[in-house]
């Protein structure tokens, strides 16, 4: 069973997050959390609470073993950018992007637990009603993509990195430059 933990806006940028973040990918949860945790990187910090919140959602939620998770994917993408200026010469201004980090982390096992084992775990009240709706939930999830896959198009490869519309466009046009270039130009004499 998968478990996802995401951790948006992380005032850090993407390509700094990416060194840490391939060092404990594929890695088992509780090797990576060591990692991790005595990395001098400043960014290992929140990606050791984001692993902890998301080992804690699969002990609590689905009654996972955590020493049979790993991480079967973890992607950093760029959030929402700042925009500040940098006061320069003669009245002029620098563009700056303070960029932030978007961090999903899914979590799967290496063995799979079966749906009976679950069952089996004897509990009372509140806490057997929750299992009962989590094995609901799980046959309903995994009756689905099977009737999804039938109607559905055939999947397109994903773009390689970089190759979005998004990445393409600039944050600050050429004609905003170009106006500013005709306000604080000389004037002849």
């Amino acid at each position: 069973m998968k478990v996802t933990a995401k951790l948006d806006n992380l005032r850090m940028s993407p390509r700094k997050v990416r060194l840490v973040a391939n060092l404990v990918k594929g890695m088992n949860a509780k090797k990576a959390q060591a990692q991790l945790r005595f990395m001098s990187k400043k960014t290992a910090e929140p990606l050791y609470k984001l692993l902890s919140s998301a080992i804690g959602n699969a002990k609590h939620n689905f009654s996972l073993d955590e020493n049979n998770l790993f991480i079967s994917k973890l992607t950093v993408e760029a959030g929402l950018s700042l925009k500040r200026w940098l006061p320069r010469a003669m009245g002029r201004a620098t563009p700056i992007l303070k960029r932030t980090s978007k961090i999903n982390l899914i979590l799967d096992e290496k063995v799979p637990t079966k749906i009976s084992d679950i069952k089996k775990k004897k509990s009372t009240g509140k806490e057997e009603l929750r299992e009962k709706s989590i094995v609901e939930k799980e046959e309903k999830i995994l009756a689905v993509p099977e009737q999804a896959e039938s109607k559905t198009k055939p999947s397109v490869p994903a773009k390689p990195y970089g190759a979005s519309t998004q990445s393409k466009k600039r944050f600050f046009s050429r004609q905003t430059f170009g106006n500013m270039k005709k306000v604080f130009r000389r004037k002849s004499i």
